[in-house]
């Protein structure tokens, strides 16, 4: 079935996410549609799948105007979606997820389970997924989860499957497992749409390939397109992908986390017995499939969990009973994977959020009164050094980009003397030039003596950053190892096999 999507315009009041924006995918392909985060891809698949409604174009199937109020149209037309947060519910098996909202009956009314677990191994079988049909789904890696929702999709006979960043949960087999699946699904006839910004993995899939910027479409490439031709298309400009960084010279511990453990509300142990150091002028980062421990061990640096054992000395001094205030004026820098909910208050200013964790004393303030010129000084050279994007340092942080937000967090946390720099997924949500400098800085905070904790989803920003990586897996450190590490040897890791 050929899909084409002719002049979709979306609008989310003044900001025009989708711009007259044209794509056609054909029948036994991948087409990849490629741009950064904030470009419209999602937007645009939204659009298709009946999620929203344009304000103008057309979808067409095999060249016939179609029009969908809800996914449930767009599903019976052969769209599929495998979503980058799976629809799945934990506690129902794989068959009770597959058939949900459709469900097969027998006589009487009652549910045709037989029928639904058939259905599922049909699929599976055809495609090689082994997938137990009886499996509970909470039960499942993530990987697995995934193939769930591509047999639900495969089960309403979705000709055209839309990917939509499919691999940001995934471990590197997972995802080299995932791209083997589409291909065979590209050789059984069906189309593919293919949403990422990843280029190694374009590069790797792709029959055909879209860019997208700024809602619009702005050109095609060609999987044998290099890497940097790729990113140049989604940035605009010439951009080296390569970090820039001489070799370590690691001083002391600055920080040392012994026997770290850390319980959730539930009481169930979220972090089991962590310990690490992390010397003076290096960068350790924290790699493994999200979900693993990352986020509970930052937030123990920082205070925030509550229930914890263990010790965590920064420069010699045990941060535990501490509170944030303190250890933050200990030298203790924080860059939250979370930037709306826990990096910024959206209705501060840029200039407030930049003084947030200083506002009470030099150079912001004297004898309890802020320093309202100085402020002023600051923010507009912050706003600059970093290309904070925004109409001025009166900005409310909630009216800015993902990025720009992120950039507000980072000029914040950069623009004091460091004693240890915690960084959760710095780059997430910035485009390629950004993410460019934020590693610039990064390097430059490692260089000037500062001990630096990444966590970092992506192998490729790890591998480049760190110079030594950390791999997670439910809670522990499955080992420490140089970034040179092969990298199935890291996938392995964060499956959970030592190396």
């Amino acid at each position: 079935m050929k899909l084409e999507l002719r002049g979709i315009t979306k609008r989310f009041g003044a900001l025009v996410a989708n711009d007259s924006v044209n794509l056609v995918v054909e029948p036994g392909q991948i087409h990849c549609l490629l741009g950064e985060n904030g470009a419209g891809k999602s937007t645009l698949m939204n659009v298709l799948y009946g999620l929203y409604q344009a304000e103008g174009g057309d979808i067409l199937l095999d060249d016939k105007v179609v029009k969908f109020s809800g996914p449930g149209d767009a599903m019976a037309a052969g769209i599929g979606m495998v979503h980058q947060h799976f629809m799945l519910i934990p506690v129902f098996t794989v068959a009770e997820n597959v058939v949900l909202g459709h469900e097969p009956v027998k006589r009487g009314g009652f549910l045709d389970l037989e029928a639904a677990r058939a259905k599922v191994r049909e699929v599976s079988d055809k495609f090689g997924f082994d997938v137990d049909p009886d499996a509970v789904v909470g039960d499942l890696p993530v990987g697995v989860q995934q193939r769930v929702e591509i047999i639900k999709a495969l089960i309403g006979d979705a000709q055209v499957l839309v990917f939509d960043e499919p691999t940001a949960v995934l471990t590197p087999q997972e995802t080299d497992e995932l791209m083997a699946i589409m291909r065979q699904l590209r050789d059984s006839g069906r189309g593919i749409v293919f949403i990422t910004h990843k280029l190694r993995e374009v590069r790797e899939v792709a029959d055909k390939i879209t860019v997208m910027r700024l809602g619009k479409i702005v050109g095609s490439a060609k999987p044998s397109d290099s890497a940097e031709e790729l990113a140049s298309m989604m940035v605009g400009r010439a951009v080296d992908l390569d970090v820039k960084k001489a070799p370590a010279k690691p001083g002391a511990a600055g920080l040392q986390i012994r026997n770290l453990s850390v319980w959730d509300h539930a009481g169930t142990k979220v972090l089991d017995d962590v310990s690490l150091d992390i010397h003076e002028g290096e960068i350790l980062v924290i790699a493994g499939v999200q979900g693993n421990g990352q986020t509970e061990l930052t937030e123990a640096i920082l205070g925030t969990q509550q229930k914890t054992t263990g010790s965590i000395l920064l420069e010699g001094k045990e941060l535990s009973g501490r509170s944030v205030k303190r250890r933050l004026d200990m030298g203790l820098g924080f860059v939250p994977e979370d930037r709306t909910e826990d990096g910024l208050v959206a209705d501060f200013t840029i200039a407030e959020n930049l003084m947030l964790n200083r506002s009470d004393r030099e150079p912001f303030a004297k004898r309890g009164l802020l320093k309202l010129s100085f402020l002023k000084e600051f923010a507009e050279a912050k706003i600059k050094e970093f290309d904070v994007r925004s109409q001025g340092i009166g900005t409310k942080a909630g009216a800015l980009s993902g990025g720009n937000q992120q950039k507000v967090v980072l000029a914040r946390e950069l623009s004091r003397k460091l004693s240890l720099l915690v960084a959760s997924q710095p780059t997430r949500g910035l485009d390629v030039g950004s993410i460019e400098f934020v590693h610039e800085r990064i390097v430059a905070a490692r260089d000037a003596g500062t001990p630096v904790l990444i966590v970092a989803t992506e192998l490729d920003e790890a591998t480049q950053l760190g110079d030594r990586i950390a791999v997670m897996y439910r809670g522990k450190i499955v080992g420490i190892v140089p970034p040179t590490t092969d990298r199935a040897v890291l996938g392995k890791m964060m499956a959970g096999i030592s190396a």
